[in-house]
């Protein structure tokens, strides 16, 4: 090799690529086609193994927290804030309006039912009214550890639920109009203070400003002296005045109410004076109540009760060896869990055992339609899901998959499964819609995960994961399983969870995969028939039914993967 890099280094510069003369003073010359394979093969080795570091090696990925996120701005209910004068108003006196004050909503709520008049066959002519104390239910210490609880369920569930467009935002007077931008809403046929209203106009001898909706009408909750307001309960205000601080505290008094009923709309506002207009919108909706499950108590307070709070829920279908194997494998670690099997074998057989519910269905009805029941039942905060052919072991450790649960936003966080070479999945996707014409959008699908969870070095934050994860039950349900999905899906869930589900993985959290190897001759015919369902040929029906699917439910024209 030396000879023939000194024989190219003493080439003329116009023939340093070119092969270098024959010199018997070189032995290794008369090697040369040895040398080039073995230089070829060189080079094509490194290649490979720089093209694998760069496939393989760990992303730049960057963490993203998800533990807390920022709270919204309250409604805007009446108090002293409000109606009390601003400082910059103070001395701008004004009358309240009575009858428009009793409209808007307060700090508290009374269910208190005033005494109907002595009519005569009031019983007979009007529905009667009712009022029930729900804190009545429970002792004084008993309502004060579950107020206690629900206060805490409560607050997680805002920070998870709510989100930053929902902030109250305000865009001061680029143009003289100063308005919400965001963050304005009511309560279906309710009244509400619209807040931020402000006029910045320079000198002149009358201002005036008009404001006009479509779902509700305006009207003022106190009088400012000075100004005139023309339109009053109409779906156009105009209010006009000398002074403009007499406008702009006349404008703090403005209310909205909703005339038209819709559980989830909004009203495009037009906020306008002279040679200038803008626009901002008033959420009308009711809001979502919330659903809230009791945590239970864990003893110290220091630890998650499991029992109170996870359910795990399972699909099995002639497998009742494999069932009756995970369900022991879940009492070593978790007694007194509750599991609920759905089951749609021919011949059901019964798994008995406390704390087990199984319900039957009709045969083959269906992986999809299995879920469904088996998550219908579940009352608890979390369920877990799991194949029926799972093993639990000290590595399946639930409490991580809770802790990451109720410390962050993520509504599903996924597992590991070990599979009997010893091999670990996590199966992680990335999936992204994006939008097509006519004939439909297109839908990729590819490993990975888009960022880490900060706070849980083995998490990270992705769209789909493996057959074993826990999620937020009420999530889980408002999604749901398409029973057409009778065979083979799994992927599909999550599909129809975009946009829905914020979803994470956890790697330290493994379940062990039953062995699945068999040799033919030692199949029982339940196995057998297991696998004529479970693995149907590529032009079986439940292939077609998927594709259709995508193509006319969810409007997929195409997909691509990897």
């Amino acid at each position: 090799m030396r000879c023939l890099c000194m024989a190219a280094m003493q080439a003329p510069w116009g023939r340093a690529l070119s092969r270098p003369r024959r010199s018997r003073s070189c032995p290794l010359a008369r090697m040369r086609p040895v040398q080039k394979s073995l230089c070829l093969l060189l080079v094509a080795t490194a290649s490979l193994a720089l093209l694998y570091l760069h496939v393989w090696s760990p992303k730049p990925y960057s963490a993203v927290d998800l533990r807390n996120r920022p709270d919204r701005a309250p409604e805007q209910l009446l108090g002293d804030p409000l109606l009390g004068p601003a400082n910059k108003f103070a001395h701008i006196p004004f009358q309240l309006k009575e009858e428009i004050l009793a409209l808007l909503p307060r700090n508290s709520c009374s269910c208190e039912v005033a005494p109907a008049g002595k009519v005569p066959f009031s019983k007979q002519l009007f529905s009667q009214l009712y009022s029930l104390d729900f804190t009545a239910t429970f002792g004084p210490e008993e309502l004060a550890r579950l107020r206690s609880r629900r206060d805490r369920e409560y607050q997680s569930y805002r920070q998870r639920t709510q989100s930053p467009a929902d902030q109250l935002l305000m865009a001061r007077a680029n143009s003289p109009l100063e308005y919400p931008t965001q963050g304005v809403e009511v309560r279906p046929l309710r009244t509400i203070l619209i807040p931020g209203l402000s006029l910045q106009a320079a000198t002149q001898k009358l201002y005036r400003v008009t404001l006009t909706a479509s779902l509700g009408t305006f009207d003022v909750a106190a009088v400012v002296e000075g100004v005139t307001a023309q339109g009053e309960g109409d779906s156009r205000l105009s209010l006009s005045g000398a002074r403009l601080d007499n406008l702009n505290r006349q404008l703090q008094f403005v209310t909205y109410t909703n005339t038209l009923f819709h559980p989830d709309s909004a009203d495009t506002v037009q906020f306008a004076t002279d040679g200038h207009e803008a626009f901002f919108t008033i959420r009308i909706r009711h809001a979502p109540t919330p659903k809230l499950y009791n945590p239970g108590s864990s003893g110290d307070g220091s630890d998650y009760n499991i029992s109170a709070l996870v359910t795990i829920a399972t699909k099995t279908f002639l497998r009742y060896d494999k069932l009756r194997a995970l369900i022991a494998s879940i009492r070593r670690f978790y007694p007194t869990v509750t599991i609920i099997v759905a089951d749609d074998s021919q011949r059901p057989e019964p798994v008995g055992g406390p704390h087990v519910e199984q319900y039957f269905m009709p045969f083959g009805k269906g992986w999809f339609a299995g879920r469904n029941l088996a998550i219908s039942q579940v009352t608890t905060k979390y369920v877990l899901w799991v194949d029926d052919d799972f093993i639990f072991t000290p590595r399946t450790r639930v409490e991580k998959l809770v802790d990451v649960l109720e410390k962050t936003s993520l509504d599903l966080v996924g597992g590991a499964v070990r599979e009997i070479t010893g091999f670990t999945a996590t199966y992680r996707q990335k999936l992204s819609v994006q939008p097509g014409g006519a004939e439909g959008d297109c839908l990729q699908i590819r490993q990975g995960y888009h960022h880490l969870l900060e706070g849980f070095p083995a998490c990270v934050v992705t769209d789909g994961v493996i057959n074993f994860f826990l999620a937020r039950t009420a999530k889980v349900l408002q999604v749901g399983f398409d029973p057409r999905l009778s065979r083979v899906a799994h992927l599909e869930f999550f599909i129809d969870g975009l946009g829905v589900l914020h979803v994470g993985s956890c790697a330290d959290v493994v379940v062990d995969h039953a062995s699945k190897i068999k040799l033919p001759w030692q199949k029982t015919e339940s196995e057998k028939q297991y696998a004529k369902f479970r693995y149907p040929p590529s032009a079986d029906s439940s292939v077609s039914v998927k594709h259709g699917l995508f193509y006319f439910k969810n409007r997929f024209k195409c997909m691509t993967g990897n």
